[in-house]
């Protein structure tokens, strides 16, 4: 009878409980693209406009029928390559169907790097999941690197496994250790770096590596205007790195406000996002 009553009373009830159930919805499941452009003197001149779409945070989700909408929206930005910064699957309600689904899959469209997540470390099953994305195709980076080759140029690809918590004894110095150790393999090449961690940003810089790709901070999880992101793991409220290019001296950092959720489910003006992001060499004016 009292919801009767206050049918009554407020007739328009039943309409905005739906338009803001829809707008959940929408804002948690219609994934988005954001087109990002990074200008560098030491890119060599063969991988100028060179396509990197990036992906992160996946929880597990599935974007409709064995991730059809995902592949989908990847295709269609014609990647020269593809990388995914962790947290593939989630720790509290492990699933590794859907990823290893949307890593065969995106290993068809083209080369396609991972590095683990601190939900892989957390689950106690990453070694599992290590071995799945890559008989899926995908080439795994936890703290390894590689060169790959263009026109006759290269680059250096690494990647850092998630380590835990940084408030371990000695984690930042064996950190710092790798990060060294990739650095001195890269040959003073362009190095592009798969993290999952933002918050590390100002270490990836001192390591010189020239555009790190991270994840993890969920876009701030409620984002709003003129504000950003809301809160972030590892960073707390107000967090510095939540979404989109930043920049430190000679080096930049690409943060992907992710695919799913975890322990906090809802997304506010955040919508699950796809990162395209073109590697361009300086533009050479013509004299005047």
């Amino acid at each position: 009878m009292k919801l009767i009553s206050f049918l009554r009373r407020h007739p328009a009830a039943p309409c905005i409980l739906l338009a803001a159930a829809i707008f959940c919805f929408w804002q948690n499941n219609a994934l988005c693209v954001t087109r990002l452009s990074f200008e560098s003197g030491r890119l060599p001149a063969a991988f100028d406009g060179t396509v990197i779409v990036h992906l992160s945070d996946l929880h597990s989700k599935s974007f409709g029928k064995n991730q059809d909408r995902m592949v989908r929206g990847v295709r269609e930005l014609c990647p020269d390559y593809i990388v995914f910064t962790g947290d593939a699957v989630d720790s509290r309600r492990f699933d590794i169907e859907p990823v290893t689904s949307l890593v065969s899959q995106l290993c068809g469209i083209a080369p396609t790097f991972f590095v683990t997540g601190n939900h892989e470390l957390r689950s106690g099953r990453s070694g599992e999941v290590c071995r799945a994305v890559q008989q899926a195709g995908a080439v795994l980076l936890d703290n390894a690197g590689l060169f790959v080759e263009r026109g006759g140029e290269r680059i250096f690809l690494c990647g850092l496994a998630d380590q835990g918590s940084l408030q371990e004894p000695d984690a930042q110095a064996a950190l710092l250790q790798t990060l060294d150790g990739l650095s001195q393999q890269s040959e003073g090449a362009f190095s592009l770096l798969l993290s999952h961690r933002p918050e590390l940003f100002s270490l990836y810089a001192q390591a010189c590596m020239d555009l790190s790709f991270c994840g993890h901070a969920h876009g701030g999880q409620w984002r709003l205007p003129l504000v950003g992101g809301l809160y972030a793991p590892g960073q707390g409220f107000f967090p510095q790195y939540t979404a989109g290019l930043y920049l430190e001296g000679e080096q930049a950092m690409v943060v992907s406000r992710g695919l799913g959720n975890s322990l906090f489910p809802l997304r506010l003006f955040n919508r699950p996002e796809v990162i395209a992001l073109t590697l361009h060499t300086p533009s050479q004016e013509e004299p005047g």
